[in-house]
């Protein structure tokens, strides 16, 4: 049984691996600097130890990652800027280093290591190197575009009126992937370190156009849904980052194993997107962007 510090633990990633690592049977140390979150009490209600760690504050990670075994970590340039994801990235490996795990999964994000130009997969890659360097065993992987983001902001908004309106052309394909399988997929490179140490993987679960995930939606929300290209421009007046990350989702493509991924980790239990469609909460979710 391994004792596992997971960072972002009342996140979408940290939260995923969480979970997966506590019904695999093993003790999870959730790091959060919001210990009174409702994703904290849940956390606490299924077996975890909610632990206080902030990335400024070296002190707290130290204390935090004392006596565990392994850690999951996951930055975020989000609420934040890239900068600041690279400085906390570099703290909380030299954390992991001083406390002498052995072994950091870090998540990343898929392509990051190729010189993308896109602002937050630098900040993440610049991560990666740090950690390399460090001197403990390490592997990162390194999700797809997610399927989650579609239940949430200017996606669902759009869903509501019958669009997804996407920042590509209807036929671009896009490798894609849900919190669940990053999760799952994170806590097997965790159980079996002597197979993953020293690796980067890019993971995903499917490849869908636009077109086809309108047409999932179409059936999953029980709505007609149908693709609107979205211009960068528009993009590019929200967050020139995000503007960047899809003009090279459209030029060069997330080009992920899927197949492979399959074959070689079934235990993932991966999901394809109508799967994960089909196991949301549309008319909450619906209902809940309307109000």
């Amino acid at each position: 049984m391994l004792t596992v510090a997971v960072t972002g633990a009342t996140g979408v990633q940290g939260g995923a691996t969480a979970r997966a690592l506590l019904a695999a049977g093993h003790r999870v140390r959730a790091l959060t600097r919001h210990t009174g979150a409702p994703a904290a009490d849940a956390l606490r209600r299924l077996g975890a130890e909610v632990r206080h760690a902030d990335f400024d504050d070296r002190a707290s990670l130290d204390a935090a990652l004392t006596g565990a075994d392994s850690l999951f970590a996951v930055t975020t340039p989000f609420g934040t800027d890239t900068a600041a994801e690279s400085r906390q990235g570099r703290a909380l490996v030299d954390a992991a280093a001083a406390a002498r795990l052995g072994h950091v999964v870090l998540t990343s994000a898929a392509h990051a290591d190729r010189g993308t130009g896109i602002p937050h997969y630098e900040s993440k890659h610049l991560v990666e190197r740090h950690l390399r360097a460090a001197g403990v065993p390490w592997t990162v992987i390194a999700p797809a575009a997610f399927m989650d983001n579609y239940t949430s902001g200017w996606t669902l908004d759009g869903l509501r009126e019958g669009s997804f309106a996407w920042p590509m052309p209807a036929d671009r394909p896009l490798a894609l992937i849900p919190a669940a399988d990053i999760g799952a997929f994170a806590a097997l490179v965790l159980r079996r370190r002597d197979a993953f140490a020293g690796r980067r993987v890019d993971i995903a679960s499917d490849t869908c156009t636009p077109r086809r995930i309108a047409q999932v939606l179409t059936v999953a929300t029980g709505r007609t849904i149908t693709h609107h290209e979205v211009p960068l421009t528009h993009v590019r007046a929200r967050s020139a980052d995000l503007a960047a990350m899809f003009a090279y989702f459209d030029t060069t493509g997330l080009d992920v194993d899927v197949a492979g991924l399959r074959r070689d980790h079934p235990e993932v239990g991966w999901h394809g997107f109508a799967d994960w469609a089909a196991t949301q909460d549309w008319a909450g979710l619906l209902s809940a962007a309307s109000s």
